[in-house]
């Protein structure tokens, strides 16, 4: 018992043992490292302080972007589109730590050096403004006790709270001190608010409109004195031409759009850089933006820029060269007006408001001309008058007609309900409680006709045939139209392969597809009518791209205005070195072999040359051969401005084309809207046709004799005036 009792003792002396000398050593050990901490602090605050100190005080860096003009836009000739004006700018650029008082101060001496508008100075700045000059008389604005119990409102935070009192005080000035304000203290107004728009370390605009050389040269000599002020080169944005297409940009005043605020800030964007906000301008941003001029701003400790550097140049956007043709596009625009116009002046044309022409290579789907043209009338003048409506041509769209056709026979040749060289027979077609279908042509008799004439001739029988053979539905004179509606969408696929009811692919933002109604089962008979152009409708960008397929050969190519990207140019003269062309996209291939495309062909070729074509003689006796189809439709309902008319009934008519027929070198689209009321419509549509087609041949004729048009690559050039070149013409 003892001797147990022994060994229990020896072991808690033990422990206690062990237990010591742990707690010494964990004692030393903290304190050995307290003293190489202490060490360490001494050595880095007494020998490396004032080191650290230089360092800390000048490696914070901030990157700040300053303007570049955007990239210029050039037609294939070369001729200026859209240009940049540079113009004298006053900018100011505030930091982190720059207080709103400094601001006022270098306002109101800026204010001695410039005049500066006030137009844009609102009733809330004038507020704004006479709290800051009139702080104490703001201040009593709101009592001691409301200002109490709206901080001891436990609904509110500390922000909520102070901006209720900020509310109150502005609400509470009086107009009679608000007009207080002298015309001198609202121009400081005016240059003060620009400031505070601003963002740290961005240089923010203040004055860019007339400025005059006096006032930059004066504020260049007092810039010592007018901290965060610059006197720099602002760009303007110029347009040479009226096209719509080329799009538009922000001002710096508007900036990054709201809606595309988060977008561009991610890409490196300033808030109040200006930017591209519709087609050309906004779909080729990326390139024409150009590239900022970055400097690394050096800070101390307090804020204060004690160094600028650059860090990168800035450049100038990228050139961009179109496909479109001036010269080309201007004398087709006054075509398009001229015969707008002249039909507008006949009986029936109530409803008449616009046209559109498109013309393209169908081999490459560069587009050479588009035109939209919209008649107008002044409301206090009742005077007519044209506006541009290019993006028309692809951001609306109409019922085309029988130009239609091409794709209904190609379709036909697809399911089997057509042959090459098939024979049927046109005559008018009747079925059961409805009144009959016939051709144009055609009201009473029965007459054989082939693949070709159907389209020269423009049968819609033959169509209406095909149309129901894909529906499996055999026709019996007086029974009733029962077919198979998987009908619907096997022509729309057809047609859609072609380019009808489909995106093009062009390279513009805003395209529509067209509209394509769900079939109503009760109205069997609208399948006859899809297949004559009188129940879909199409964008006049469409209908050229489908020509275009058929001239090619088959293949659908995207239509596109980019032709090749360029350096900017370094001497105003030469084009800078070539940086991206653009190459044919083709998109598909359609379903048909060569031998069905060229009969379709040869239907286009008869439609100008046939005994019975539908527009025979057209290009009678011109130096190149072509080939078309005419378009109609009788079933089109007014859908425009005026909604107290819409349903009424008009006619629209259209015209798609190619030439020279063997090896197309063009193919064009023309669709003439609601152009009549009149079940005889006048035809400006094919007058447009034989007027452009000709003049494209005409002025390549004259550019092959020309030295500017020999160079692969051509020289910048002005912009292409029309009226210069009328008058040299004569």
């Amino acid at each position: 018992m003892r001797k147990n009792q022994r060994k229990v003792d020896q072991a808690k002396v033990r422990q206690r043992k062990l237990t010591s000398f742990r707690m010494n050593f964990l004692f030393f050990s903290i304190f050995v490292l307290f003293s190489l901490l202490i060490f360490r602090l001494g050595y880095l605050q007494i020998v490396k302080g004032e080191d650290y100190k230089r360092v800390l005080e000048r490696t914070e860096e901030i990157a700040v972007n300053t303007s570049v003009p955007r990239g210029r836009i050039f037609d294939r000739s070369g001729h200026l589109l859209v240009d940049n004006e540079p113009r004298n700018a006053i900018t100011y650029t505030k930091t982190t730590s720059t207080t709103s008082k400094e601001m006022l101060k270098t306002a109101k001496k800026l204010a001695k050096l410039i005049e500066k508008p006030t137009k844009r100075v609102t009733l809330g700045d004038k507020k704004d403004y006479w709290i800051l000059l009139h702080s104490d008389e703001a201040f009593a604005k709101v009592t001691k006790k409301e200002r109490l119990e709206l901080e001891n409102d436990e609904s509110l935070n500390k922000k909520e709270a102070e901006r209720k009192i900020t509310t109150l005080t502005r609400d509470r000035i009086t107009d009679e001190e608000l007009n207080s304000l002298t015309e001198s203290e609202l121009e400081v107004l005016a240059i003060y608010r620009e400031m505070m728009s601003g963002y740290a370390y961005t240089p923010q605009i203040v004055k860019s409109e007339d400025v005059s050389d006096k006032e930059f040269a004066t504020v260049s000599e007092h810039l010592g004195s007018l901290p965060g002020v610059n006197t720099t080169t602002d760009w303007e944005r110029v347009k040479m031409s009226d096209s719509a297409i080329l799009g538009s940009t922000t001002s710096p005043v508007e900036g990054i759009p709201k809606t595309d605020l988060d977008y561009f800030l991610s890409r490196g964007y300033s808030r109040n850089d200006r930017v591209g906000k519709s087609y050309i301008e906004s779909y080729y941003e990326d390139l024409l933006k150009g590239q900022k001029t970055v400097v690394k701003n050096i800070k101390d400790r307090t804020g204060k820029v004690v160094e600028t550097k650059t860090v990168r140049e800035g450049e100038p956007g990228k050139d961009l060269m179109l496909t479109i043709d001036t010269e080309l596009q201007a004398h087709l625009e006054k075509i398009v007006e001229d015969n707008l116009l002249k039909a507008k002046r006949m009986a029936g044309s109530k409803f008449l408001d616009r046209a559109f022409f498109v013309m393209m290579d169908p081999n490459t789907g560069e587009v050479l001309s588009m035109v939209g043209k919209k008649l107008v009338t002044d409301k206090e003048t009742g005077k007519i008058n044209i506006k541009d409506y290019t993006f028309g041509t692809f951001s609306t769209s109409y019922e085309a007609g029988s130009t239609v056709k091409l794709a209904t026979l190609l379709t036909g040749y697809q399911y089997g309900a057509a042959k090459l060289g098939e024979v049927k027979i046109d005559e008018p077609i009747y079925f059961k409680g409805s009144r009959p279908k016939s051709s144009l042509f055609n009201q009473s008799s029965r007459i054989p006709i082939n693949d070709v004439e159907a389209i020269g001739r423009s049968s819609n029988v033959y169509m209406f045939k095909i149309a129901m053979k894909i529906a499996n539905y055999n026709y019996v004179r007086g029974s009733g139209l029962r077919i198979d509606f998987d009908a619907f969408n096997k022509m729309r696929d057809g047609y859609a392969s072609f380019g009808l009811g489909n995106k093009t692919g062009i390279d513009l933002p805003g395209e529509i597809t067209g509209s394509s109604p769900e079939p109503n089962r009760a109205e069997p008979g609208k399948l006859l009518d899809l297949a004559i152009g009188q129940y879909d409708t199409y964008t006049p960008l469409q209908l050229a791209q489908y020509v275009s397929t058929v001239a090619n050969g088959g293949y659908r190519i995207a239509p596109r205005v980019l032709k090749s990207v360029y350096e900017p140019s370094k001497d105003g003269k030469e084009f800078g070195s070539l940086i991206q062309q653009s190459d044919p996209v083709v998109l598909n291939r359609i379903n048909n072999s060569d031998e069905e495309i060229n009969r379709v062909k040869k239907g286009m070729y008869y439609t100008y040359y046939g005994p019975r074509g539908t527009a025979r003689d057209l290009f009678k006796g011109e130096d190149f051969d072509a080939g078309g189809k005419t378009g109609t439709a009788q079933s089109g309902y007014y859908e425009g401005e005026d909604r107290s008319v819409w349903g009424t009934p008009t006619v629209s008519v259209a015209h798609v084309g190619f030439a020279p027929f063997d090896n197309p070198e063009i193919a064009y689209a023309v669709i003439v809207p609601h152009v009549s009321t009149s079940t005889n419509p006048p035809h400006p549509n094919n007058d447009i046709v034989q007027a452009a087609v000709k003049e494209y041949f005409a002025l390549k004729k004259k550019r092959a004799e020309s030295e500017i048009f020999s160079t692969e690559t051509p020289t910048i050039q002005p912009p292409y005036n029309a009226a210069a070149d009328e008058k040299s013409s004569k």
